[in-house]
């Protein structure tokens, strides 16, 4: 099972842009999917998540400005990011809790990170 991500870029304060992040490979279905973020010398720390349910929460920093969405039958998480803030700047991951045919346990995966850059 594989994570790929797309959409990051540079753009200025106040600007947006939308991240995107598709699931491949043997999957039965996904649970939880999410996006973390990493800024240099920082520690990763969770964006946003959503359920296979459609429940949502997020940070407390980005609440009000960016959005999770997810599309269940493309594997695919979204996180509309708007309002955009320098402090925003970091790498972007998306993660996924997939349930694989024929194995019990869950698997969590982790894409590649894109990079996300908010000029003053």
């Amino acid at each position: 099972v594989q994570l790929q991500a797309f959409g990051g870029g540079l753009v200025q304060a106040g600007g947006s842009l939308r991240l995107s992040c598709v699931a491949s490979g043997s999957i039965f279905s996904i649970n939880t999917m999410a996006w973390y973020r990493q800024a240099p010398g920082k520690q990763r720390e969770l964006v946003a998540a959503t359920t296979s349910g459609g429940n949502t929460n997020y940070a407390v920093s980005v609440k009000g400005r960016f959005t999770i969405s997810r599309d269940n039958a493309k594997n695919t998480v979204y996180l509309q990011m708007n309002s955009l803030k320098p402090e925003d700047t970091a790498v972007y991951y998306c993660n996924a809790d997939v349930a694989r045919p024929l194995y019990r346990n869950g698997l969590i995966v982790w894409g590649q990170g894109t990079q996300v850059t908010v000029s003053a």
